[in-house]
């Protein structure tokens, strides 16, 4: 009998591209150094495989895509579905302001949104300047790419990318993959860059720097001698059923809810006509933030009901783990490098100046916001507006691996007000696209007005956030605690 195989072969290649990178991260210094990730590792040991080997056994790109899609929202659910950590006291750079940080979810809020507006503007801006000069035919929403591939990540970029394909756009799902691929490896070389420089500038606690010294951070894997940690705790008897599996059937139910939801709200779009059904596309595109929106139902569900004992946070973030080493690994595997040939120079460009313009902001904002858990807030918006909340979460995780502070919650949680927040955000991100169709450019200019207006919110409410710290010293990247 004939039965499907494509799945599993392909999650068979990736997982021998996952153990290959897990053995040269402990053997190659380079690896070590930089702390690069072993899915991304992976994933670039993938990419000449699916462009070059793979056709010829009659394997494509489409299943990482489709995986690529999901994990992203599977690890939203996972950890949106954890218990809310205790707050703990500041970090020691000084005595924060009593009754706490007041600005952990507003702040969030306030620099992820001045990333989106920022970054559109400069693509939409260096779109505008490559179609003026060296590249008239080039498609005039490119410049979106950098917050798609960036801030929002693989999976929207990939489904917004292939939407565009019905205006004109060849291989968009690709070239937004490509930014998601650029996009990971600023987080990663601009993060440990970011975690190096702020141990010896002295931006990050005594205890973190301990954590970041620790040779099996480096390495990626437990020596023998060392104690290992606890994975996760048992919340159900075996018997009846295994607890993995039980923590793992919660997050599927959470997704099939958010799946049906989604379909739904399709539907009645649908019936408002073209404009409705285009916004109903733009939705499954950003399907992970349904994803953790149902996800805060299910978690208030649980605690109406009194049973999140049975919720154990290891296991969830053990299931989140698996679904980012995962995606990030598929991600970069299902670039397209004929693609990237093809539009090589408006995707250097603009992702080396977004890149560079999100190193630079996002420690100037975050040391001047937040009171406290400064370092790791920057960590994870950080990793957040460059390669996804996950690689936030894995940025994280060098400082923080227990997730004890409340950086990552107050981020979470921060998703579903940014996209109440970006409605009329993504709303625009095809007008260009039918300034391409029509040849009216009057929608181009729309789109980035909209985008600049968002860049002048976040700006806006930064300085009401950070008040006279705003422009304090601002010549420094990083402002100190008595510095207030």
């Amino acid at each position: 009998m004939n039965f499907p195989w494509k799945l599993l072969v392909d999650l068979g290649i990736i997982s021998a591209a996952l153990l290959l990178a897990t053995y040269l991260r402990v053997k190659i210094r380079f690896f070590q150094k930089y702390l690069i990730p072993n899915a991304l590792t992976a994933g670039f040991l993938l990419l000449p495989f699916y462009n070059f080997a793979a056709p010829h056994f009659n394997l494509t790109t489409a299943g990482l895509g489709a995986m690529v899609y999901h994990l992203l929202s599977i690890s939203f659910i996972a950890m949106t579905l954890r218990r809310n950590p205790e707050k703990k006291a500041p970090e020691n750079e000084g005595p924060a302001p009593q009754g706490g940080d007041r600005h952990g979810l507003f702040g969030t809020v306030t620099v992820v949104v001045f990333q989106y507006g920022m970054q559109a503007s400069v693509g939409l801006l260096l779109t505008f300047f490559f179609i003026s000069t060296f590249i008239p035919d080039l498609f005039p929403a490119m410049g979106f790419f950098i917050p798609l591939g960036f801030a929002l990540g693989p999976g929207q970029a990939y489904a917004i990318g292939e939407g565009w394909g019905a205006f004109g756009l060849v291989d968009g799902g690709s070239v937004g993959l490509t930014f998601a691929a650029i996009g990971f490896l600023f987080a990663c070389f601009g993060g440990v860059w970011l975690i190096n420089y702020g141990i010896r500038k002295d931006w990050i606690s005594a205890d973190k720097k301990q954590i970041i010294q620790n040779q099996g951070v480096r390495t990626g894997v437990y020596s023998r001698s060392q104690k290992r940690k606890l994975g996760m705790y048992l919340t159900t008897e075996a018997e009846a059923i295994d607890s993995l599996s039980y923590t793992a059937a919660l997050v599927f139910l959470v997704y099939f809810v958010s799946y049906l939801f989604l379909k739904l709200l399709s539907y009645l779009l649908g019936l408002i006509g073209p404009l409705g059904e285009e916004l109903a596309v733009n939705l499954w595109g950003i399907n992970f933030v349904f994803a953790a929106l149902a996800a805060i139902l299910a978690k208030k569900l649980i605690g109406r009901l009194d049973i999140q004992f049975t919720v154990d946070n290891h296991a969830l973030t053990r299931i989140a783990g698996l679904s980012v080493d995962l995606m990030v690994a598929s991600a970069v595997g299902a670039i397209s490098l004929v693609v990237v040939a093809r539009y090589w120079l408006p995707i250097t460009v603009m992702s080396l100046i977004g890149g560079t313009l999100v190193l630079l902001t996002v420690p100037y904002l975050c040391s001047r916001i937040f009171d406290d858990n400064r370092f790791d807030r920057l960590m994870i918006i950080f990793g957040g507006v460059t390669g996804t909340m996950p690689t936030g979460l894995a940025l994280l995780r060098v400082i923080d691996p227990d997730f004890e502070t409340p950086a990552a919650a107050d981020y979470m949680f921060s998703a579903a007000v940014v996209f109440v927040i970006l409605i009329p955000f993504i709303l625009a991100i095809n007008l260009p696209a039918y300034s391409y169709t029509t040849g009216n450019p009057l929608y181009f200019w729309v789109a980035l007005g909209i985008a600049l207006t968002y860049f002048l919110l976040g700006i806006i409410g930064f300085i009401l956030l950070a008040k006279k710290r705003a422009f304090r010293s601002p010549h420094r990247q990083w402002l100190f605690q008595d510095s207030r």
